[in-house]
């Protein structure tokens, strides 16, 4: 009778390892594939370069292809609920930025959350935001824009990279702290925003360095500011808006990485070793920083943290500046 019992114990032992093994095998064994990284910008914007430089590299460092793919719109948010409604298993990636904060303090409503339906992994980087004009319009200061902004009430179009969006954002707190009215002009991404100012199709923008900074040391666009607490690296010779007579105005844009909840911890923790490993290289940063970005450190609770600080922060200004639908 013993034996019999020994034998059936052994029996569901070896089917409950059968059962577990191969989760825990796929989970071991990650990356076994390649991984895709959706950022919700187009080619050429300031999420676009930070994954393609980031994919890179981490493709390096654990030994599979990370393949980028853009899904623009509604300021990153198609992006956000495509990767929220993905499997659980490390294999789909989504770029995440200050824009889906932002999105979210304006539109309370949307269809997925960023706290509870994503797993966080990693602060990336930040990107520098500066204000920028076409030298055509006379423009050398934030005060002289601000000047022309009310001798032309509602006249002053400013592109930004879509609806919610830090550069949206940072021109409604100009608005709102210099009492003129600005009339927004939302784009899918940077580099369309950036053509049609360079056109004249529009009077100012705020925009991430990288996207305007080769117009910028071409003398094509005039930079009146950056939007950061401290002047960039990459401009030292730009004041911030605090210095130009903007206080408290800090709109610059980050990046971290995220994957859809639930994702296991071992993977969760896998990716954050492999970010923080290619952020912190040379070739990263040295590929970075000429255009105005600059590295984070950070782990899933670091980014988790700053998640929670950045919706309260932006909740406040959509409230105070009325954008809360």
């Amino acid at each position: 009778m013993r034996a019999v019992k020994r034998l059936s114990f052994a029996a569901g032992f070896l089917l409950l390892a059968s059962l577990v093994a191969p989760a825990a095998l796929a989970q071991s064994d990650y990356p076994n594939r390649p991984i895709r990284m959706i950022v919700g910008f187009i080619p050429g914007s300031a999420a676009d370069i930070t994954a393609r430089v980031l994919g890179q590299r981490m493709g390096q460092i654990l030994g599979q292809q990370f393949v980028i793919e853009a899904k623009p719109g509604a300021g990153s948010s198609l992006a956000a609920e495509f990767v929220a409604r993905t499997a659980k298993d490390g294999y789909t990636l989504f770029v995440a930025s200050s824009a889906n904060i932002t999105n979210a303090a304006i539109n309370p409503n949307l269809p997925f959350d960023m706290v509870k339906d994503f797993a966080p992994i990693a602060l990336i980087n930040t990107a520098a935001v500066i204000l920028v004009v076409p030298p055509a319009t006379g423009v050398k200061s934030v005060q002289e824009l601000i000047a022309l902004a009310k001798s032309k009430p509602g006249e002053v179009l400013y592109a930004s990279t879509g609806v919610g969006t830090a550069p949206h954002l940072s021109g409604e707190l100009l608005s709102m702290r210099a009492g003129i009215k600005l009339v927004h002009v939302p784009y899918q991404g940077s580099p369309q925003a950036a053509t049609d100012l360079l056109a004249g199709r529009v009077t100012m923008m705020f925009s991430p360095a990288s996207a305007v900074i080769s117009q910028v040391e071409a003398g094509s666009l005039q930079v009146l500011a950056s939007a950061a607490s401290k002047r960039p690296g990459i401009l030292p010779n730009v004041p911030t808006m605090a210095e130009a007579g903007m206080p408290d105005f800090d709109t610059s844009i980050w990046f971290g990485l995220m994957a859809p909840a639930g994702t296991p911890r071992d993977i969760i923790d896998k990716l954050a070793r492999a970010v923080r490993e290619a952020v912190t290289s040379n070739e990263v940063v040295a590929t970075w920083r000429p255009q105005g970005i600059d590295p984070l450190s950070g782990g899933p609770e670091e980014l988790a943290r700053h998640i929670q600080s950045e919706s309260k922060r932006w909740g406040e200004v959509a409230q105070a500046a009325g954008l809360k639908k």
